[in-house]
């Protein structure tokens, strides 16, 4: 007879970190993982005063080296290992304007958050995967880094791109040694900051929300599907790529943009 996974406890022995899982995407997947079992870590530069009671929170700001330090020490010591890391912290806070606006702290702080905090983390974790040959990282990248939009998240772009070629390089490395490593590339999410942003777009054009939000979506060049992704569309499909379930997959970077990227 078969034998059937039980997706409410199959990660209940694992101990997982979630990167930015105070809210958006991060949180959604932060809160898949908790349901199915895992000791779930989130993180942030503060506390997000409200929190699921499952979830454990470490303060850190992972935007520079001594915060990335402080969190791998952190929860070494508390938990004694680190069986799943989810890199979903990222974000763009760069002006519109083209490359010509762009100093360079802007690229300074986009790649320090978007391509090496993640570097960083993997460098504080995978000792203690490889010394057990056993493990998960997840970097969440994005289509950006295919398909760059120009006008204000440039670096962020590039930094994404970065994350999935080193994601690709490490897998290389490390999953004959017993740790998977993948890539999930997002299109557009609708999180409770798009979902704000389409308001104020809205508001200052004159339009509905659904026609704010349609004009994005042309922006981007269509969404065949018809719409964005909500967070617990990313957060299902990383909970089945940490799972048992997926233990032939390593090394692949997997798009869930709804069809936006037009080419193969």
């Amino acid at each position: 007879m078969t034998k059937l996974f039980d997706f409410n406890n199959e990660l209940s022995d694992k101990i997982a970190l979630v990167t930015g899982g105070t809210k958006g995407t991060g949180k959604a997947i932060a809160e898949r993982l908790s349901k199915a079992g895992a000791t779930v870590i989130i993180t942030a530069r503060h506390h997000p005063g409200s929190m699921d009671e499952k979830l454990h929170f470490i303060t850190a700001d992972l935007s520079r080296p001594e915060g990335n330090e402080k969190l791998v020490k952190e929860i070494l010591s508390s938990f004694g290992r680190l069986d799943i890391l989810i890199n979903a912290l990222g974000g763009s806070e760069t002006p519109g304007g083209g490359f010509a606006v762009l100093n360079d702290k802007d690229w300074e702080n986009t790649i320090q958050t978007n391509l090496l905090a993640p570097v960083r983390l993997d460098r504080g974790f995978l000792p203690q995967m490889l010394e057990r040959r056993d493990g998960v990282i997840i970097h969440i990248a994005s289509i950006q880094g295919r398909l760059p939009l120009f006008d204000s998240t440039l670096p962020y772009a590039a930094a994404k791109a970065g994350l999935i070629n080193y994601s690709k390089g490490l897998s290389k490395e490390v999953s004959p040694k017993g740790v998977r490593v993948l890539t999930v590339s997002p299109g557009w999410i609708m999180t409770s900051s798009a979902t704000k942003m389409m308001e104020r777009i809205a508001e200052s054009s004159e339009t509905t929300i659904e026609e704010a939000t349609q004009s994005v979506m042309d922006a981007l060049g269509g969404i065949p599907i018809g719409k964005p992704a909500q967070p617990e569309d990313i957060a299902e499909f990383v909970g089945f790529l940490v799972s048992p379930r997926a233990k032939y997959l390593t090394g692949t970077e997997y798009v869930i943009d709804g069809g936006t990227i037009p080419t193969i």
